[in-house]
């Protein structure tokens, strides 16, 4: 009874740091590859494309959802997975569906590729950062 408790505790506290992390990176990470591509391709000082970025940028944050991590973390839970491999595909799986569902990677161009690449990687994190708290105990 009170091992049940705790996961009551631990699971959601848990999730909570792991989906901080999980946009700290997705943030940091972004924030570095969109300068990098507005450098190299991008006109820099044109106003509408830094505007089209924005744009684009409020679209993928509105489609983002918990609902595949989360789906994660209760599949994990019920089924009692431990195995630090589950969390992280996990958590990259969940990440990647987010464009996915958003209906923003309609391509498989260099930025598509990008972006897919920037939220695996944040979702890989977090997927690790909960396998840490939460994961890897009984």
């Amino acid at each position: 009874m009170g091992r049940a408790l705790g996961r009551l505790l631990v699971v959601p506290l848990s999730f909570l740091i792991a989906a901080v992390v999980t946009m700290a990176v997705l943030f940091t990470l972004g924030l570095e590859r969109v300068t990098h591509v507005m450098h190299r391709y991008g006109d820099v000082e044109n106003p509408d494309v830094l505007f089209g970025l924005m744009e684009d940028g409020i679209l993928l944050v509105a489609g983002a959802t918990i609902i595949p991590a989360l789906a994660v973390v209760v599949i994990g839970e019920v089924a009692r997975i431990r195995s630090v491999i589950y969390y992280v595909v996990g958590g990259g799986i969940a990440l990647v569906s987010i464009p996915l569902f958003s209906g923003f990677a309609s391509g498989f161009g260099a930025a598509d590729v990008t972006l897919w690449q920037v939220f695996a990687t944040a979702g890989f994190a977090g997927g690790f950062v909960y396998w840490l708290l939460a994961g890897r105990w009984t």
